[in-house]
């Protein structure tokens, strides 16, 4: 190589050297950034319209104050105040009640909640279990990963034994018809008869009131809060339609759709023929008896058999507990056989028998 070229070629050289070391220590580019996951919206809340708790509410105070009455009556007024306790409650609400306490009571099951939580977290299955309870509320107890032997038998033991304590006090009250008898004030006539039927039927057409300290505690027991100290018992299918469409209702909230925005659709589920007809027959009765009835004992008595044992038996019947043992009927009295004066029987030894017994002898011979 000339002379003259020597150096442009170390240059050269030492560019090229300089240019690949830097290269070398250069960053290297950064790596693609990862996928981006949307998260699945979260489930909704469990979820009980204020509307139906107040139901549930109401029904469970008046169980409450029905299974209270007492037999111990000591005037007219205090079967009055009786009365007006037992006849507050408007048939169609108070069933809607037991179904919505029903729909609370299944809530306090956990194994039930979470089995229908499930089907909460995807969006299009939520959809198609809430259409699925709709059309047929049963739907509820054969759901895959359902587990409701629990949920019915909280229902059917809590409503079953609040309706056989109105039952009982019934029967107490019943009975009291009979003993009060012996005082003289139970014999005299009620005073405005026709005014304390009119007030029983307005009172069966006005919806039941709600203490506002309970519905809070029904409000917290059916999100979770604070549960009721129940204890659960397994139950095997099948249920009466009162206790399927509580847990259809209870299901409904544990998917969020039970909220105001779903009330009418879940109102729809909470009607149930056979035991409005039960309940409503007690009504009739009620008004009959009411009707006919003068004396202060014959009011105990309409309290006793039409308000109370109708209505308790009406509640139990419709939760599918049993209905309690009664006694066996007593023996039917019997009576001596009556004989004749001539064939032996009494004052067989008197003259007359002796005459006559004296005639029939001589007709034989």
């Amino acid at each position: 190589m000339p002379a003259h070229l020597r150096p442009r070629a170390a240059l050269t050289a030492i560019g090229l050297a300089a240019a690949t070391f830097l290269a070398s220590c250069s960053t290297p580019p950064p790596p693609p950034p990862p996928p981006v996951v949307i998260a699945p919206p979260a489930p909704p809340p469990i979820t009980l319209s204020e509307s139906i708790v107040v139901k549930a509410s109401a029904f469970r105070g008046y169980m409450q104050r029905a299974g209270a009455i007492t037999p111990d009556f000591t005037d007219g007024q205090q079967i009055a105040d009786s009365l007006k306790v037992g006849v507050a409650y408007e048939p169609k609400q108070f069933l809607s009640g037991a179904m919505a306490y029903a729909a609370v009571l299944a809530l306090q099951d956990p194994t039930f909640v979470a089995s229908a939580r499930a089907f909460a977290a995807d969006p299009d299955q939520r959809r198609q279990v809430i259409a699925q309870i709709y059309a047929d509320p049963a739907y509820v107890v054969a759901f895959k990963g359902s587990d409701s032997a629990a949920a019915a038998g909280l229902i059917i033991d809590t409503l079953g034994s609040d309706g056989l304590k109105v039952y009982q006090a019934g029967k107490r009250v019943k009975q009291a018809a009979y003993d009060v008898q012996r005082a003289n004030w139970s014999k005299a006539s009620v005073p405005d008869r026709d005014v304390r039927l009119a007030y029983a039927k307005t009172m069966s057409a006005t919806p039941l009131l709600a203490e506002s300290a309970d519905v809070a505690l029904l409000q917290q027991a059916s999100m979770g809060g604070a549960p009721l100290a129940l204890a659960p018992r397994a139950a095997e299918a099948p249920y009466k339609p009162l206790v399927i469409r509580g847990m259809a209702v209870a299901a409904l909230a544990a998917l969020g759709a039970a909220g105001d925005d779903n009330l009418a659709n879940v109102e729809a589920i909470m009607a149930e023929p056979a035991s409005a007809s039960c309940v409503n027959m007690g009504k009739l009765n009620l008004y009959q008896c009411l009707a006919v009835a003068k004396p202060h004992y014959e009011d105990v008595f309409c309290l006793g058999q039409h308000i109370l044992i109708d209505t308790g038996q009406c509640v139990i019947k419709a939760s599918g507990a049993p209905m309690p043992a009664e006694p066996p009927p007593p023996p039917p009295r019997v009576l001596p056989v009556k004989t004749s004066i001539i064939d032996g029987g009494a004052g067989s030894n008197s003259r007359a028998a002796k005459l006559a017994a004296a005639k029939k002898a001589a007709k034989r011979n």
